[in-house]
């Protein structure tokens, strides 16, 4: 009788088990940018969508007139989704919300006289003259 018992609370448990909701939701200063994650295309800031996987991601934001920014992100996983708790978390008979808040902030483009250009050009010829060391 106890191990029908038993049996029945598993199988309810497997058939009401609960998920784990990740969402991740990038801003910039200025609003706006545009959002790359891992090279796939989000949208602009303020930007929110779910992501499957814990690890590093890496993170492109840009806008006209700003820097391009580029940097990595770590999401790492919280304690209830580190094995074997993770198993339990699927089991539990509610939903986890994992939400991650990211914020960067762009820095304005230098625009650069033609003077200035023409110098970091001849700059860059004299260093690529110079014989590579073995």
């Amino acid at each position: 009788m106890v191990r029908l018992i038993v049996r029945t609370i598993l199988c309810a448990a497997l058939l009401c088990g609960g998920c784990v909701l990740r969402e991740m939701t990038i801003t910039s200063d200025p609003p706006g940018a545009l959002v790359l994650v891992s090279d796939e295309e989000k949208g602009r800031t303020p930007v929110t969508f779910e992501f499957v996987w814990y690890g590093d991601y890496d993170i492109i934001l840009r806008l006209e007139g700003y820097e391009t920014l580029k940097t990595a992100a770590p999401i790492n996983p919280p304690l209830y989704e580190i094995p074997p708790l993770d198993l339990l978390s699927e089991l539990a008979p509610w939903t986890y919300r994992d939400r991650r808040f990211l914020h960067y902030t762009l820095t304005p483009r230098q625009v650069l006289s033609p003077e200035k250009l023409i110098e970091q050009a001849k700059q860059l010829e004299r260093q690529n003259r110079q014989p590579v060391e073995k």
